[in-house]
């Protein structure tokens, strides 16, 4: 017995006596490898942007959990976060803040820094050993551990294995009303994060890349190349950054491994944070991603235009008018849809299943005379109605300000803040306001405080 409790003793010793392991021991190193990236035509709620490509990717190392709000706090004095935790993951992080942290955490741990800011240039030192975000490509790569399916899962994903809208399991849009032939049923919301690592993980040991938070990714958004590509770091330049993942507040064709979500890199999100990657092999040379310079294209004018079903959304917009005096403008369509609820629902998803673009009843006269667009729609199926799609490839918005608010059930913008980054990616996005159905008593409190906070009043009286 002495001699058991000697060699426990001898072993305490040796182990004390080792250095901190490096964090390459905390994290997944991943092997170099070729996969599809994107998703295949047939996937259901894919987006046009998902084209499948072959890419290659030199080994990494990734964490297997998102950044939590102790790690973040630790290092960066304050917590940005809406559900506070020390084990929940952070969010309310912009890109670049993602980079900030990625670049004390380096100084932190003795690492040269990844990232040299200037202004709104960053540049990647390619040779760096210190913390980075994940490329999108490395980002999907890890994701997928291997499949290519719609999820890592191999199945119609649970909330039994992530933590999204458990209301709205894949594919719900097109069986709504008739659920025998969903693979997976609708479950619960919890309407919030969960400690990081709650599910398990995938194949290669990574936790919550399906739900939880989206991820922020290196990469400015754009086109894919047509061609294989070999450790792509996308566009030079852009207006959006990627994140990646789907979040809590997400439907699960949102979680799908090739989903691609876009926001301005200096906006910040209840439900986006990230996920800290390293380099296995120097690389030589560097990455920049220049900042987005863009000019207002109209003379300073502000105009409410709005999409309304039921009447929620048009009521804010007249609340908007009436503190602002700014013009009024309803998007309406040739062929309206139906009154009936249920009809609607059908009509709604279907429309957005093929992108569908309806054509306008009215055309905004002199929209050049606008700098600020304030746009307002209902949530429909956690993105845009179709004719707000339709009423934004109908003019130029480089250049432009838009200022969006939504009507929503339980699912504040979903993705529809994605949906408008992608159709006008030169013009520029503030913070939004989303207002529970009609807004009951609050509204008009609600309104002034977020219209004083976006500038936009300021702005009109320069």
């Amino acid at each position: 017995m002495r001699s058991i409790l000697a060699l426990l003793v001898l072993l305490l010793l040796m182990l004390s006596c080792l250095p901190a392991l490096g964090e390459e021991a905390a994290m997944v190193s991943l092997p170099a490898g070729s996969f599809s990236m994107g998703s295949p035509e047939d996937e259901p709620w894919r987006s046009a942007d998902e084209t499948l490509h072959t890419v290659t990717v030199s080994a990494f190392f990734i964490s297997p959990y998102e950044v939590t709000q102790s790690e973040y706090e630790a290092l960066m004095g304050e917590n940005p976060s809406t559900f506070r935790g020390e084990n929940l993951p952070v969010e309310g992080v912009s890109w670049y803040g993602a980079i900030a942290y990625c670049n004390a955490r380096s100084a932190a741990e003795g690492l040269t820094p990844a990232y040299t800011v200037d202004g709104s240039r960053v540049t990647w030192d390619l040779s760096s050993d210190g913390y980075r975000l994940p490329t999108e490509a490395e980002w999907e790569y890890a994701c997928r551990a291997g499949t290519v399916t719609p999820f890592n899962t191999q199945t119609s994903i649970s909330v039994d294995e992530a933590n999204y809208w458990g209301h709205y399991p894949y594919q719900i849009e097109e069986n709504y009303f008739s659920q025998e032939n969903l693979e997976t049923k609708p479950g619960i919301y919890r309407e919030e994060t969960v400690p990081v690592g709650s599910f398990a993980p995938n194949a290669w040991g990574l936790y919550d890349m399906h739900g939880n938070v989206s991820e922020w990714v290196w990469d400015a958004y754009g086109d894919y190349a047509q061609k294989e590509a070999v450790n792509p770091t996308g566009p030079e330049a852009g207006p959006q950054r990627i994140y990646r993942g789907g979040a809590w507040n997400d439907f699960a064709k949102n979680l799908r491994s090739a989903y691609r979500a876009a926001m301005q890199p200096e906006l910040a999100a209840f439900n986006v944070g990230l996920r800290v990657a390293r380099g296995a092999v120097a690389e030589q040379g560097s990455v920049t991603m220049a900042g987005d310079e863009t000019d207002a294209s109209g003379s300073g004018g502000t105009l409410i235009a709005y999409f309304s079903w039921g009447g929620n959304t048009r009521g804010i917009a007249e609340e908007i008018q009436r503190q602002t005096g700014f013009d009024l403008f309803e998007i309406t369509c040739v062929t309206p849809y139906s009154d009936d609820y249920s009809t609607v629902l059908e009509q709604a998803q279907a429309d957005q299943n093929v992108q569908a673009r309806p054509a306008l009843a009215a055309q905004v006269e002199g929209m050049e005379r606008y700098d600020t667009i304030i746009l307002g729609y209902p949530n429909w199926w956690a993105s845009i109605p179709m004719p707000v799609a339709t009423f934004l490839e109908s003019y130029d918005f480089a250049g432009k300000t838009i200022l969006p608010f939504c009507s929503h059930g339980g699912g504040r913008f979903g993705q529809s803040l994605t949906a408008i980054a992608k159709l006008v990616p030169d013009a520029t996005l503030l913070d939004g306001l989303a207002v529970s159905y009609s807004g009951g008593s609050r509204l008009s409190e609600d309104v002034a405080q977020w219209l004083s906070q976006s500038g936009v009043l300021s702005a009109e009286n320069e």
